[in-house]
């Protein structure tokens, strides 16, 4: 009491004394409120954030995708959160920050004692000049969510009016704890790593990235001032879709900037001047580089993950950096190539089924002619999973399942013009998208099995199957090479002549099945497998399975890593199994790869968010074919970009020139599958095109063969690598291995002879060497 009698004299002591007491014991009360809150005294206030937490703030961190030529071309978030160093923030922004949010930053210690007198100020006045909180505030407020986090609430949260003020105190105390622990410049860098800028972007970074298609480092004054003002209010503020807004605020921040001296007048008026301009590209999940290819990829993320110790929700929170094979620019050549043939060869589609239904079936009686598919629609119809719902809902009662069914609705829906806005009933939709052709395009090095290019579809929005490792369908003649593969590999010589003519073949208990060729006629010539194979002559391969078993060719499939059933048919000759095209492309790469068959890889490393190591990939690779087998079957597949093969209009591309490369043409029988397989010898490829269901179709090879449904797709995107001579895929030469001979169609080894054909009679010496130009059928 004497402390206080020390300062109370005059006429005025006992109300002086009064006002001390008032001021220490509230004073001292209010100390010990903010001990047993940062206690959580009684676990009345709830939690505050720990040590651990504090030391190592935990936000969500999207995973990124990083090609072989290192860039990002994916995510995977819950939130599109990217972080950034303190470097790579321009000056520019941190001005403008500075200036708008918080000018005393590098002076106080977590808390502005004046701004939070000019916030009181403000209240008791009814004046309000702005906030009070420090950017060490908000970044509290961002990195531990006070405001919606159940864990950090307590009893004392449900009594009137202490919710807010319990929030704030926290929020107080955390920013001074964060002051403690970390320097400035890592404050700074936090709190810009963890705001939200609207249109899905969390940190300055992903916010750069997605309204100005830019690294934070690369933004302009006026760039950096408008989404510093979208910090306020990122909805309102959000320069997309209220541009008004969005000047306005930027306008008020470059104001700030000129009244704290960051910028002067005369450069304030310059840049206030300027109209927004936005190169807007919000990352999503529907829309980027290699959409395909980044669904199955999250698969074998989450599978790998799981062995590694780690949740599958993870991928989506750790901030990691997932290392593929995927190169960048050869994705987008190749999603390039796709657009320009599927939307030349939709409209060739639609052009000849104008005011015609695409839906097809054979005619009774006849093997060649086509018509309607009755009630094709309604019945697809009852396969969806609104019609499902509707008859759980309305049960045996078509009428109202119709009505439904049949109902107008707005729509966004896709066309090769872009996406369209219109009205249509579910049974509209279905005829929309049941006349489109679709497509599966994938690019490997066949040396170590990486993967380049990855197109799985159209548009992954809106036809979400993918067509390159979920699809399987019959791959027709691009089958014929596993056929070929078994009778060369057990003593069938290149140099052997088949003749083109009626094989019959008489299964027990079934008609007996005499395969034609494509155009039905039978040349009754011998031809060599290179003629047979290169022009897709059904009645040789249809020998070589008589002579060898389909069983047989089965097992060698098998070897070159199809998984898919295979019929043990004659019919397999023919490719009447479905295969993926994944599969396939990895059985042909071993061909190329001198017999070695090596698993098709996605994967080179993945990185925690700090860039440690968490695994490395390597090629898994096994010999399935002495290397002699594999380059025969090379020379052979050659055969078909030679004059009379059935790729021989690769050359309309500039690819044959200075060039070898070995493909197959695959057409079913019903012009449904289209396949074109191209290999050189370091990238082979392959593509698939048809539409998702197998009743729409073209009526005639004219049209539907795999020559001009699929081989463009390859021909563009070949020529695209090509022509980028940052890419390390050449125009080059096969390499033959020293104990191969070549003459002609023929390409024995040593101890064969050449029969009557042609003999060089100067074996090769050393190591492979590329095979010479002057070869002719």
């Amino acid at each position: 009491m004497r402390f206080f009698e020390r300062f109370s004299t005059g006429k005025y002591k006992s109300l002086i004394k009064l006002s001390y007491k008032i001021l220490f014991y509230g004073l001292s009360a209010a100390a010990l409120f903010l001990i047993a809150l940062n206690l959580n005294l009684f676990w009345l206030f709830g939690k505050m954030p720990s040590v651990d937490d504090l030391d190592n703030p935990k936000s969500e961190i999207a995973s990124e995708i990083i090609s072989s030529d290192n860039k990002i071309i994916g995510k995977f978030f819950f939130e599109n959160r990217s972080t950034m160093t303190y470097p790579e923030i321009p000056e520019n922004f941190k001005d403008a920050l500075l200036a708008t949010e918080d000018v005393r930053f590098a002076m106080h210690s977590g808390i502005d004692a004046r701004s939070m007198l000019r916030v009181v100020g403000g209240v008791l006045t009814f004046d309000r000049k702005g906030g009070g909180s420090t950017i060490t505030q908000q970044l509290a407020k961002n990195l531990f969510k006070l405001r919606r986090d159940d864990s950090y609430e307590g009893p004392l949260y449900k009594v009137p009016g202490m919710r807010v003020l319990l929030i704030k105190l926290k929020e107080w105390i955390t920013a001074i704890k964060l002051e403690r622990r970390y320097t400035k410049p890592e404050v700074m860098t936090m709190y810009l790593n963890t705001i939200e800028f609207s249109s899905g972007a969390y940190g300055l970074k992903s916010a750069a990235k997605t309204y100005f298609k830019k690294n934070p480092e690369n933004l302009k004054p006026e760039e950096s001032a408008l989404l510093v003002g979208m910090i306020q209010n990122p909805s309102r503020f959000n320069p997309k879709f209220f541009p008004k807004n969005a000047k306005e605020r930027r306008d008020v921040v470059i104001s700030q900037m000129v009244r704290f001296n960051k910028i002067t007048p005369e450069q304030g008026k310059e840049l206030m001047a300027i109209p927004i301009v936005l190169d807007y590209s919000p990352e999503s999940h529907n829309y980027g580089l290699a959409r395909y290819f980044r669904e199955y990829l999250k698969g074998i993320m989450k599978e790998e993950l799981k062995k590694l110790g780690y949740s599958e929700s993870d991928l989506y929170t750790k901030g990691f950096k997932i290392y593929t094979t995927i190169d960048s620019r050869m994705q987008r050549y190749a999603e390039e190539a796709m657009m320009e043939h599927m939307k030349n060869y939709q409209a060739i589609f639609d052009n000849h089924f104008k005011g015609r239904n695409p839906w097809l079936k054979l005619r009774p009686g006849s093997n060649t002619q086509y018509e309607e598919y009755p009630n094709f629609i309604e019945q697809r119809a009852k396969e969806t999973g609104y019609y499902q719902s509707l008859k759980r809902q309305y049960g045996n009662d078509e009428a109202k399942i119709n009505a439904k069914m049949n109902e107008k609705m707005p729509m966004r829906v896709f066309t090769w013009q872009g996406e369209r806005d219109t009205v249509m009933s579910h049974m509209d939709s279905l005829r929309h998208y049941k006349r489109f052709l679709n497509i599966g395009m994938l690019a490997m090095d066949p040396r170590n099995g990486n993967v380049k290019a990855w197109v799985g579809g159209i548009n992954y929005k809106y036809f979400k199957f993918d067509n390159v490792y979920q699809s399987a369908r019959q791959p027709g003649s691009t089958f014929k090479p596993f056929v070929y593969v078994t009778a060369i590999d057990n003593g069938f010589s290149t140099c052997d002549r088949v003749r083109d003519e009626p094989v019959t073949f008489h299964i027990p208990g079934s008609p007996s099945w005499t395969p034609r060729n494509a155009d039905g006629r039978y040349t009754y010539n011998d031809l060599t497998l290179r003629q047979a194979l290169g022009a897709s002559v059904n009645t040789v391969s249809a020998k070589l399975i008589k002579e060898f078993g389909s069983d047989k060719v089965i097992e060698y499939a098998r070897q070159l890593g199809i998984k898919t059933p295979l019929a043990n048919s004659p019919s397999l000759s023919l490719g009447v199994s479905d295969v993926k095209l994944y599969e396939i492309l990895s059985g042909y790469a071993v061909f190329a790869n001198r017999g070695i068959y090596t698993e098709p890889m996605v994967l080179v490393r993945i990185e925690d968010k700090n860039g440690e190591v968490i695994k490395e990939y390597f090629p898994i690779q096994k010999e399935v074919l002495s290397q002699e087998t594999a380059y025969k079957m090379i020379h052979l597949m050659r055969g078909a970009t030679a004059p009379g093969g059935t790729a021989i209009g690769l050359s309309r591309y500039g690819l044959i020139d200075g060039n070898e490369i070995a493909a197959k043409t695959g057409t079913t029988s019903n012009y449904s599958d289209a396949w074109f397989m191209g290999m050189t010898q370091d990238l082979i490829g392959g593509v698939w095109v048809g539409a998702e269901d197998r009743a729409v179709h073209f009526e005639s090879i004219q049209y539907g063969q795999g020559a001009r449904m699929a081989m463009p797709a390859w021909g563009l995107f070949m020529q695209k690598v090509y022509e980028d001579k940052d890419i390390e895929y050449k125009k080059t030469k096969f390499l033959i291995p020293p104990t191969i001979r070549i003459a002609g169609d023929c390409a024995v080894t040593a101890n064969e002879g050449f029969g009557n054909s042609p003999v060089n009679t100067t074996p090769n010496s050393g190591e492979l060497k590329p095979e010479d130009d002057d070869e002719q059928l």
